[in-house]
């Protein structure tokens, strides 16, 4: 009998005798197995990994977010300034001499804030400049000028209330008119009257933030008009119906009035706006106070500066001959 013939006729059983049992291979030290699950160290490696993504894709959203943010903000105080700039140097334009009411009238009057006036109490802002170790002095004007539109005269006056606890330095607008029978006068009178008194809410708020804003007069050749004898073609001229006055603290604008048919030829205009997150910042903190004062010293930074030179059309030259 062969081997195989041997084979078919062993029982089934023996078969299965033959076979170890299936415990016995689990247990065994050599038995291969296929992996069911990720190790430990797999997984602390991917949780890093994704750690380290996620940090990453973090950083790159709060870093375009701010960016979005500060383009936001100086798109809306580049808007703003421009939009007060033009309003202001419109009205600069207007500057009309009042002739023959001499000293009864002004046709263009500036003055620092100061604590002359209750209203207008200021300390002058001294900002550090970025990456050096100058510093820039803001100052507040208040201004009025006296224009005429066909049969009437009309006063336009500009103050920031520097003495707002919030918001900051709001920038007002004052605007007025009478008829041509009446002296102008009444009109810088009134302007006066509402400021040294505070009645800012009968006046035009034109925007927020005005830590700066300064009003310089030049005379047909170009010299600014600090005192009564200005360089001219040469020589030295008095200016004729113009009144002068010193600096109210140091590194100040000259103040002045214009009389009768005496109007600056230019106006240098010089308006800062802080913008609108570090204002928030100030305002929040006790007003008038060394903390707010340090505070806006180091925001240099954030203050956008507008200037403009506006040339007065209805000079007359006799005034300066």
């Amino acid at each position: 009998m062969t081997n195989d013939e041997r084979r078919l006729r062993r029982p089934a059983g023996a078969v299965a005798s033959l076979r170890p049992p299936l415990s016995a291979l689990r247990s065994a030290p050599c038995a291969v197995r296929p992996s069911l699950a990720f190790s430990l160290v797999e997984v602390l490696i991917v949780i890093s990994l994704l750690s380290l993504i996620v940090l990453a894709l973090m950083q790159v959203f709060s870093t375009t977010q701010r960016a979005f943010r500060a383009s936001v903000t100086q798109t809306d105080v580049l808007e703003g300034g421009r939009d007060a700039v033009d309003l202001i140097a419109q009205d600069l334009k207007q500057i009309t001499p009042s002739g023959s009411y001499s000293n009864s009238a002004v046709n263009f009057f500036a003055r620092d804030n100061d604590d002359y006036v209750t209203s207008l109490t200021y300390s002058p802002l001294v900002q550090t400049l970025p990456g050096s170790g100058a510093s820039w002095t803001n100052g507040l004007n208040y201004f009025f000028l006296l224009g005429r539109q066909n049969t009437k005269w009309i006063g336009i006056g500009y103050a920031v209330d520097s003495t707002n606890v919030a918001p900051l330095y709001p920038l007002y607008r004052f605007y007025a008119e009478t008829n041509l029978a009446t002296s102008p006068g009444i009109l810088f009178t009134n302007f006066i009257i509402m400021v040294n008194t505070g009645q800012w809410t009968n006046l035009s708020h034109v925007v927020d933030g005005v830590v700066h804003l300064v009003v310089r007069a030049d005379n047909p050749n170009g010299y600014a008009m600090t005192n009564t004898y200005q360089y001219n073609s040469s020589q030295w001229v008095t200016n004729k119906n113009v009144r002068f006055e010193p600096p109210v603290w140091p590194g100040g604008a000259v103040g002045f009035y214009f009389f009768s048919n005496t109007v600056p030829a230019a106006v240098e205009l010089q308006v800062g706006i802080l913008e609108d997150r570090p204002l928030a910042r100030a305002a929040s903190l006790p007003f008038n106070s060394l903390a707010q004062s340090n505070y806006l010293a180091q925001q240099s930074g954030h203050v956008h500066i507008f200037r403009q030179q506006v040339t007065i059309p209805n000079l007359d030259p006799t005034a300066y001959q």
